[in-house]
């Protein structure tokens, strides 16, 4: 399973998570980081030292002779660790990772970029999910938003006149910010059948990333505008960390009158950071 987004965007507390998830006395769990930068008990967690000769890939192969159930490297930067990793989770090992790419699709095209390939992309590959991470407003002085900008965003997304747009205003209770607190934004991106068959066919990240949603795949944006029409965050917040280019002009106003459809990213996006 990989993790992607900009450095700073929450990847490394969602994966501390995921593995506090699953620890237990039973699985052995093992990572390799540049830093470590969370103590877990129970885990055995690994420094990276380039100059001692330490690297991520010489690290992995070390690990894998103790004969880990889980394994989390803080981030794959080149082929070798790529490659490492996947013959790791192809031989029975639950692999948690990293990578820099934009979005959750991009993460296939990255690892056939560094040289994996493709069938082993394919086989190892369960799910990538995206993230980003965006101020909430403060309770204690958002205001609603009726600006000419507002309401030029209501009249381009299709939102209805139901969804109440906020904006920031500040206050002692937030020092003067305006915000208060951060929110994750997530896409999740299962690898089914459809999408292992297309990374057989080096397909492009654009056809990855239509094939997912059209198999249910909430882009980073729309789960972005799902925040904003619950008066979570701002217009402008979500479009400093996505693009609305794959967003359904009607999006906002359906997602705020469905609250019985849920994803991954929903359960996770509870909390904040």
């Amino acid at each position: 399973m990989l993790v992607t987004g900009p450095t700073g965007s929450g990847k490394t507390s969602t994966l501390y998570t995921a593995l506090n998830e699953i620890n237990d006395e039973v699985r052995k769990i093992i990572t390799i980081e540049d830093p470590v930068e969370y103590q877990l008990r129970g885990v055995n967690q690994i420094q990276v030292s380039e100059k001692a000769g330490l690297t991520f890939a010489r690290g992995l192969r070390s690990i894998l002779r103790h004969d880990p159930d889980v394994v989390l490297i803080g981030e794959i930067r080149d082929r070798e660790t790529a490659q490492i990793a996947v013959q790791a989770s192809l031989t029975g090992h639950l692999v948690f990772s990293t990578l820099h790419t934009n979005d959750a699709p991009g993460a296939v095209t990255r690892l056939v970029d560094m040289g994996v390939e493709p069938y082993l992309v394919a086989s190892s590959l369960e799910a990538v999910l995206g993230q980003r991470l965006v101020r909430v407003l403060c309770p204690e002085c958002k205001v609603p938003d009726t600006s000419v900008h507002a309401k030029a965003f209501r009249s381009r997304m299709g939102i209805g006149p139901d969804v109440q747009l906020f904006k920031a205003v500040g206050c002692r209770h937030c020092r003067q910010t305006g915000f208060f607190g951060r929110h994750a934004i997530f896409e999740w991106m299962d690898t089914d059948e459809n999408i292992r068959r297309m990374i057989l066919e080096n397909a492009s990240t654009d056809q990855i990333r239509a094939a997912a949603r059209a198999a249910g795949m909430r882009t980073l944006s729309e789960d972005g505008w799902r925040l904003v029409a619950e008066g979570i965050t701002t217009v402008e917040e979500v479009l400093g960390v996505t693009t609305d280019k794959d967003t359904p002009r009607n999006h906002a106003a359906t997602e705020s009158s469905d609250s019985s459809e849920t994803t991954p990213g929903d359960t996770a996006a509870g909390s904040r950071t």
